[in-house]
C-alpha cells in the first residue's frame, strides 16, 4: 500500500548539520525525515521557493529533455529503507509504455516538484523509518526557512565550481 506524501519542508538536522527531507502525509500529521546532501536540498529548496537560476540546474535539464523526448513523469515512489539508505522509483510514461527507474528519493522528488507529479511513500518504509508527529510539534521553524532563504539567496554560481551557471 501507498501514501500520498508532499515535501513539508526542510530542515537542519542540529547534531550533524546535513539536511533533512520532511516528507508529509497528505492525510494525517504523520511524516517522514529523510537526511540528504546539501547539493539536492539545494534542488528541492531552489523549486519549493520558486528560485530560478540564469541556466538550468540538473533536475531542470532533465525535465526540459524528458518535455522534449515526451516522457511524462506519473509519480514519485518512495519505494524501501534498508540500512539506513532509502530507495526510490520515478514512474514514466512514454507513447503509453511505463517503466520505472531507480533513483535516490532527493533527486526524485526534486523531478517531481518540478514536473508536479504526486509523490508516495511505500507502507513498509513508514514502518521502518523514524517517524515524526507533526501534531505535537511542527517540524519547519520560520527560522529553518528564513535559514533556507539565505543560503539560497547568498549562493553564486562560483559556488557550484569552475563551470559557469
Amino acid at each position: 500500500m501507498l501514501r500520498q506524501m508532499v515535501v513539508s519542508g526542510l530542515t537542519i538536522d542540529p547534531f550533524t548539520n546535513s539536511p533533512i527531507m520532511i516528507l508529509k502525509d497528505v492525510n494525517s500529521d504523520k511524516a517522514v525525515p529523510i537526511w540528504i546532501g546539501l547539493l539536492e536540498a539545494t534542488a528541492i529548496a531552489s523549486e519549493l521557493e520558486n528560485i530560478k537560476f540564469s541556466r538550468p540546474m540538473t533536475h531542470d535539464l532533465l525535465k526540459n529533455v524528458m518535455d522534449a523526448v515526451g516522457v511524462q513523469v506519473t509519480r514519485i515512489e518512495v519505494c524501501d529503507l534498508r540500512d539506513n539508505t532509502y530507495f526510490a522509483l520515478i514512474h514514466l510514461k512514454h507513447e503509453g509504455r511505463e517503466q520505472q527507474i531507480d533513483a535516490r528519493p532527493s533527486d526524485a522528488i526534486a523531478l517531481a516538484l518540478r514536473t508536479k507529479a504526486p509523490i508516495f511513500v511505500a507502507e513498509i518504509v513508514l514502518q521502518k523509518a523514524r517517524r515524526v508527529d507533526l501534531s505535537a510539534q511542527e517540524a519547519i521553524t520560520s527560522e529553518d526557512a528564513k535559514k533556507w532563504t539565505e543560503i539560497l539567496e547568498g549562493l553564486d554560481p562560483e559556488d557550484f565550481g569552475k563551470y559557469k551557471m
